[in-house]
């Protein structure tokens, strides 16, 4: 009876009539899939339609920057916001879709996020103008951040809890080849058969997603209460990210009066600290400050920042370098297939006496080389290919073993509030990279040679990568309690 009554929560008594109230139930499968021997697996295919997609998309719309800066006669600084929307909107949104999907059904807000998501990106390809882009590109972040906040919870319910490290390790083959994938992709469509065609992409297989998910995803189990969300402490925070993506960009060459700059930069510091009183006080805060307390999870989400930001921004100055067609997209495949390898097989080749600290610091030192290596020759194709396949190595060797230092520093019933804290870090990091290469090369174009401006981006970067290494040397791996 509970059950029923929980049900008809979010049925409604009209569904019994057929009305549209029966799109909020969440479908069956049919019955000879759900009893099939595979059919945790079918659904974990499925789930990995998002993951490629989700990551094709992060590192394929970097190569459009140059095709939309002549199309629309927008500078760098205003075009940057196509990939900044979908990072602010994706980073605001995550925590609350998952917590959404947890009262109405993983299934449902999955599917109907891979909806939304393939929707706005044919909206994306048919844009008119670079505002109704960037207006799209955020539309399109709402579906992926439904599908985000659902993919682990999919993934670990539709397997065995013996089968669910290597279920989670086939998600993750699948970002890597969406990640590595991207850049190759989007330089061939950019210089092929234009832009638009970096969003026509998504929509067949956004199609085929939402077909398979609708016959293969099993139906959520287990439903929580919905109970109160901290909105206030997400709209602090999404109002300070975005108040100093803005300045920054009015910084990189966004065309802002000055007196808007400089009331941007007081309005972030406002609302960050607005942000930290509030989830100080809040009986339900969206970031618990008590598990960012311990140095290694402090120290260690800054230089997840830091690295992410490191990962992300070349993908958004060598185009600029390099061209934006085929042979820039080859060369910058190096690094998202360097991470992805590292990442996916460190765990086997790896000498097993060398912990997670010990990982993290070889890595965090191969990225600051690479980067010092890219500022003596950020011109030469051959060079820069070379140096960023180092530097993705490096990346996907200090990422894993700095997230897995924060995680061991949490206890384990605060698992998924790290894990929120981490992702949150990822998207800060790579909105970070894209406004901080934009405001290198603006800063330097104006009064040198072309390539002083690549080297003030590359120098940015190797502060970065810089704090980062000193994080690897300050945190340790904890053991976590209960």
């Amino acid at each position: 009876m509970a059950r029923r009554q929980k049900q008809q929560l979010w049925r409604g008594p009209s569904d019994a009539r057929g009305d549209g109230r029966v799109m909020l139930e969440e479908p069956a499968r049919p019955r000879f899939i759900r009893e099939h021997p595979k059919a945790g697996w079918l659904a974990v295919t499925t789930v990995c339609f998002g993951a490629f997609m989700g990551q094709l998309d992060a590192s394929i719309v970097t190569l459009t920057f140059p095709a939309l800066q002549d199309e629309f006669r927008a500078p760098l600084a205003a075009v940057q916001w196509v990939s900044l929307a979908y990072l602010l909107t994706l980073v605001a949104l995550v925590a609350a879709a998952g917590r959404i999907a947890d009262a109405a059904g993983r299934k449902l807000i999955y599917l109907y996020g891979f909806a939304v998501f393939t929707l706005a990106s044919a909206a994306c390809a048919l844009a008119p103008t670079l505002g109704w882009l960037v207006g799209f590109r955020a539309t399109q972040a709402v579906g992926a951040a439904m599908l985000q906040a659902n993919s682990v919870a999919l993934v670990v319910t539709s397997v065995p809890r013996d089968k669910m490290r290597a279920a989670l390790g086939v998600q993750a083959a699948a970002q890597a080849i969406g990640l590595a994938l991207g850049p190759a992709l989007g330089g061939l469509l950019v210089g092929t058969v234009g832009w638009r065609w970096v969003f026509w992409v998504n929509v067949p297989v956004g199609v085929v997603a939402v077909v398979a998910g609708r016959y293969l995803l099993p139906r959520t189990r287990q439903r929580t209460s919905l109970g109160r969300f901290d909105w206030v402490g997400l709209l602090a925070l999404a109002t300070g990210t975005t108040a100093l993506l803005l300045g920054l960009s009015a910084l990189s060459g966004l065309p802002l009066p000055d007196g808007v700059t400089t009331a941007l930069v007081v309005l972030s510091a406002a609302a960050f600290y607005a942000f930290i009183v509030r989830e100080r006080g809040a009986a339900n805060p969206l970031v618990d400050l008590s598990v960012v307390r311990p140095r290694e999870v402090s120290v260690g989400l800054l230089g997840a920042t830091c690295a992410y930001l490191v990962l992300f921004g070349p993908l958004v100055l060598f185009p600029q370098t390099l061209g934006p067609h085929g042979l820039s997209g080859l060369v910058l495949t190096a690094l998202p297939a360097g991470f992805a390898l590292t990442a996916a097989f460190a765990e086997r080749l790896m000498p097993q006496g060398w912990d997670t600290h010990t990982r993290g610091l070889l890595g965090a030192s191969g990225c600051v080389l690479a980067t010092v290596a890219l500022l003596l020759a950020p011109t030469d194709t051959t060079w820069v290919a070379a140096w960023l396949l180092v530097l993705g190595l490096s990346l996907g060797l200090f990422i894993p073993a700095n997230n897995s230092a924060i995680m061991g520093a949490i206890p384990s019933h605060a698992s998924a509030v790290g894990g929120g804290l981490v992702n949150m870090a990822r998207g800060l990091g790579t909105a970070f990279g894209v406004a901080v290469v934009t405001l290198g090369l603006h800063v330097a174009a104006p009064t040198a040679r072309w390539a002083t401006g690549p080297r003030l981006a590359l120098t940015l970067l190797l502060i970065f990568a810089a704090i980062a290494a000193s994080t690897a040397v300050l945190t340790r791996p904890q053991v976590r309690s209960s």
